[in-house]
C-alpha cells in the first residue's frame, strides 16, 4: 500500500514508518517538524514538510499521492499543557483533524489508523481497562482524542470511512537497532526524564504525588514498547474494514508505578537517580493499564517486550548514544 503518515517525524510515528517500510509499503510523511525531527524519518520514505492547517498543501499532497490509507499521529500531547491551554489542544487536535478528514473525503482515501489514547477513559472504576468501559476523560487532551474517535465513527456511517483507533498506553523505549528514539523538547515523558538524570542532564526527578491509592502511592501506568506499537499499527492498517470504526487498547496488561520505573532505571543504568516527591499534577489518574486481548484476537498481535527493564534498556542505549537527541 501507499500510506500517508501525519506526524511521521515524531516519536511513535517514526517507528511506525520504519516498520511500514520494512513490510514493503510505500510511505510519505507529512510533518511540520514543530516537534518532529527530520533525522528520525527513514530515508526510504518521502517527506513533505507542512502543517495540517495548510489546507492547500495538504489537499494537493493527498490528491497527487494516490494513497490507500492514512496514519494520523500529528497532535499535541502534553496533558498538563492541555489543562492550561485547552483552546490550543482543541484547535490543533480536533479542528485540524477535521481538515484532514475533509481532504481524505475529497481524494477518496477511505482508510485511517488513528493514534488515540487510554486518557479517553479518565479515572476508571476498575482495572484493567477494556474497550467497553465508559469514556469520561478528565483532561482536554483526552477529550480531544475522544472527539476524534466520535468523528471517525460518524464518517464511517456517512461516507464509508474505515478506521482503527488505537488507544495506547505509555509509549516507551527505542528502536531495537538503535537507529531512532525519543526526543521531545521539552521532555514530558517519565522514562526519558529519568534517563536524563542518569546522564547528568538533570539533578533529579520530581515524583508528582505519593498519596495515590496505589501500592506505593505513586501513579501506575502501562509501558508499551514503541516497536510493539509499530507492529500493531502495521497489522491494523492492513486489515481496516470499509465503513467500520474499531477501537482497541494497546498495552502490555501490566502496570508499573513511578517509583518502580525509577528503581528499574537505577538498576539498568547503574546511576543513583535522586527523586523528590512534590505535589500531584492536575489531570493524572491514579492508575491506568490495559486489557489488550481484543487487539490480540483481532490482529494476531502480542507485545514482545514484557519486561520493564528490557524496555528501559533500549531507551538507555538510545539516550546514551544520543545525549542531545537528534541534534
Amino acid at each position: 500500500m501507499r500510506i500517508f503518515v501525519t506526524g511521521g517525524a515524531g516519536y511513535v510515528g517514526s517507528h511506525c514508518v520504519k516498520r511500514l517500510l520494512a513490510a514493503g509499503h510505500e510511505v510519505v510523511v507529512y510533518d511540520s517538524l514543530a516537534n518532529g525531527h527530520r533525522q528520525a524519518v527513514d530515508p526510504r520514505a518521502g517527506l513533505v514538510v507542512g502543517d495540517l492547517g495548510d489546507a492547500a498543501l495538504l489537499g494537493s499532497t493527498l490528491a497527487g499521492g494516490r494513497f490507500d490509507a492514512v496514519m494520523h499521529f500529528a497532535a499535541w500531547l502534553d496533558v498538563g499543557e492541555s489543562v492550561r491551554e485547552p483552546l490550543k489542544y482543541y484547535r490543533n487536535n480536533v479542528a485540524l483533524t477535521i481538515g484532514l478528514l475533509e481532504a481524505m473525503q475529497r481524494t477518496a482515501v477511505r482508510r485511517i489508523v488513528f493514534s488515540s489514547t487510554c486518557a479517553t477513559y479518565g479515572e476508571p472504576d476498575q482495572l484493567p481497562l477494556v474497550e467497553t468501559m465508559r469514556q469520561e476523560p478528565i483532561n482536554p487532551y483526552g477529550r480531544t482524542k475522544l472527539a476524534i474517535e466520535w468523528l471517525l465513527r460518524d464518517c464511517g456511517t456517512a461516507w464509508g470511512l474505515g478506521s482503527v483507533s488505537l488507544r495506547y498506553f505509555n509509549a516507551s523505549g527505542a528502536a531495537a537497532d538503535g537507529s531512532i528514539g525519543e526526543d521531545h523538547k521539552p521532555e514530558t515523558h517519565l522514562i526519558p526524564i529519568v534517563l536524563q538524570v542518569a546522564l547528568g542532564q538533570r539533578s533529579g526527578i520530581k515524583v508528582f504525588g505519593n498519596d495515590y491509592p496505589t501500592p506505593d502511592g505513586t501513579c501506575v501506568r502501562d509501558y508499551i514498547h514503541v516497536d510493539d506499537l509499530a507492529e500493531v499499527h502495521l497489522r491494523a492498517v492492513e486489515s481496516i474494514q470499509a465503513g467500520v470504526a474499531e477501537q482497541f487498547n494497546v498495552g502490555t496488561g501490566t502496570g508499573h508505578s513511578v517509583m518502580e520505573v525509577i528503581e528499574t532505571a537505577r538498576a539498568a543504568t547503574g546511576h543513583a537517580i535522586p527523586a523528590e516527591v512534590v505535589a500531584r499534577r492536575p489531570g493524572d489518574p491514579p492508575a491506568l493499564y490495559a486489557d489488550a486481548s481484543l487487539a490480540k484476537r483481532r490482529f494476531g498481535w502480542e507485545p514482545r517486550y514484557r519486561n520493564l527493564r528490557e524496555v528501559i534498556e533500549t531507551a538507555w542505549r538510545w539516550h546514551r548514544a544520543h545525549p542531545d537527541g537528534y541534534r
